[in-house]
C-alpha cells in the first residue's frame, strides 16, 4: 500500500508516523510531504530514511497513493 503523510514534520505528522509504526500498518511505500521549509528533512521509518518533499499542489504529488493522511 502506498501511503502519504502531509505535514510530516509537524506534531500531527510525527504522531501519524508513530501510530502507523506501532500498529504495524501495511506500507509498501511511504511519501512524506511538507512546506518548503520542511522539504529536505529526513526521517527514519522502519529502518528506511525518507526525505520530506515539498507539497506543490500538483496532481502528480498523490499519483498512485492509496491513503493520504492530512
Amino acid at each position: 500500500m502506498k501511503v502519504a503523510i502531509v505535514g510530516a514534520s509537524g506534531a500531527v505528522g510525527q504522531e501519524f508516523l508513530r501510530v502507523l509504526d506501532q500498529q504495524n500498518f501495511p506500507i509498501d511505500e511511504l511519501l512524506l510531504f511538507g512546506s518548503s521549509r520542511s522539504a529536505g528533512r529526513k526521517y527514519t521509518f522502519r529502518n528506511k530514511e525518507i526525505t520530506v518533499k515539498e507539497l506543490t499542489g500538483n496532481a502528480d504529488d498523490f499519483r498512485g497513493v492509496d491513503i493520504a493522511f492530512t
